[in-house]
């Protein structure tokens, strides 16, 4: 089983262990009053765990304690491990950022875009160009969800039977074409809007690499980072060792039984956008290939171009999301953030009011999860909880600001 186990100095590594604890202080004041049930948070630099801390339970209502072991589910912290399977495959010569996905992707040949009307019988245009391959990678193709509920077409998802779940008896293939015969949000390239995107692409790969997404994974990613507990359903001797879910009411943390229920048993479909259940010390690793530029103790998933590629900002103008987005998002700040090819990226931290370097890249996960790469401090942060929405409270931010506290050289 996983641990985390820090064999440095943090003196040494430039950074005061006196101000990290106030990243513990800070958190146990969420256990205390109940607004998490339980946090695990890493900061490593250099590639070395430098510091950890965890306080609560993984499952408040049988008493068990948050442990360097805890199983967490990632949701679109498994979308940044879809986009680095999408441009290994590109690295293989097997597509190119500018192709059409419709080459693959019957349903995306002849693309509509809404222009008005009710869900029920939107008026809709042909799409100006295709929704290529680097669209999905940057979502900016148009497509969307069904929760986020601030334009017609995320209600077109939902009378399809895609919210926070998916349609009875869909699986990957059935999800895309549910998606993509849908009307798009916005003319390709036009605007960014969070979106199944990255589901899309798991589907692609499946296509481009003729084998399942979870074989991929297990196979070209997961086994040779030696991510061995990260997978997408729970073992049942591993049950107890599964964080509970929980949901905000009336300011704490609720167990949710009914959804948390589902990481036990086999997925429903193999979603790239949101279906990995991993550890601290797994998502660490992979961090840690980020961070060395697609290289982990000896094992190459991407190249260093390949990666640089894909955290600088892809928005069109170098602009921000403040500028260039639609509707509403949780996962990340606006200003001062642009988009790369499955990251976001900080481009002005003066405009984001953030101690982040520029050039920092970045993810959540819709249970409040989150990690962080700074390649000019040579820093990455992980941190672990299961509370959905992500939009309860400004986790991110707190942590990002007591983490660069601490950084002292």
């Amino acid at each position: 089983m996983s641990s985390l186990e820090i064999r440095v100095d943090a003196w040494e590594m430039g950074l005061d262990p006196t101000r990290l604890e106030r990243i513990q202080t800070h958190f146990d004041a969420y256990i205390a009053d109940r607004r998490l049930a339980g946090w695990l948070a890493t900061v490593s630099r250099g590639g070395e765990l430098v510091w950890t801390g965890k306080a609560g339970h993984r499952n408040r209502e049988k008493g068990l304690e948050v442990t360097d072991d805890t199983i967490w589910r990632m949701y679109s912290m498994t979308k940044p491990i879809t986009s680095i399977a999408v441009m290994m495959l590109y690295e293989e010569g097997l597509f190119d950022l500018t192709d059409d996905a419709g080459k693959w992707i019957e349903e995306l040949q002849n693309p509509r875009v809404y222009l008005s009307g009710p869900p029920a019988a939107p008026t809709t245009v042909p799409a100006a160009e295709p929704v290529r391959i680097h669209h999905l990678l940057s979502h900016t193709s148009g497509l969307t969800y069904g929760f986020q509920n601030t334009h017609p077409v995320d209600a077109i998802y939902r009378a399809k039977g895609y919210e926070w779940g998916y349609a009875k008896g869909a699986d990957l293939e059935q999800l895309v074409h549910d998606a993509c015969t849908s009307p798009l949000v916005f003319q390709p390239g036009s605007a960014w809007n969070y979106s199944v995107a990255t589901d899309v692409l798991g589907r692609l790969v499946e296509i481009w690499s003729g084998q399942s997404l979870d074989v991929f994974f297990r196979e070209r990613i997961l086994a040779p980072l030696g991510m061995n507990e990260t997978d997408w359903q729970c073992g049942e001797g591993d049950r107890d060792r599964l964080s509970m879910l929980y949901m905000p009411h009336k300011g704490s943390a609720v167990a949710n039984e009914a959804w948390a229920e589902s990481a036990m048993h086999p997925p429903q479909l193999l979603s790239g956008g949101g279906g990995l259940l991993s550890t601290a010390h797994d998502y660490n690793r992979f961090m840690k290939m980020l961070l060395g530029a697609g290289e982990l103790d000896g094992v190459r998933l991407v190249s260093s171009r390949t990666l640089e590629l894909m955290t600088q900002n892809h928005l069109p103008g170098n602009l921000d999301l403040e500028a260039f987005a639609t509707g509403l998002f949780a996962e990340t700040d606006f200003a001062g953030i642009g988009f790369g090819l499955g990251f976001s990226v900080v481009t002005n931290r003066v405009a984001n009011k953030s101690l982040t370097s520029e050039g920092s890249f970045a993810w959540g996960g819709a249970a409040s999860t989150a990690f962080w790469v700074d390649p000019v401090e040579d820093l990455t942060v992980g941190f672990f909880t299961q509370l959905l929405p992500s939009s309860t409270y400004p986790i991110r931010r707190e942590l990002q600001r007591l983490v660069y506290q601490a950084l002292v050289d």
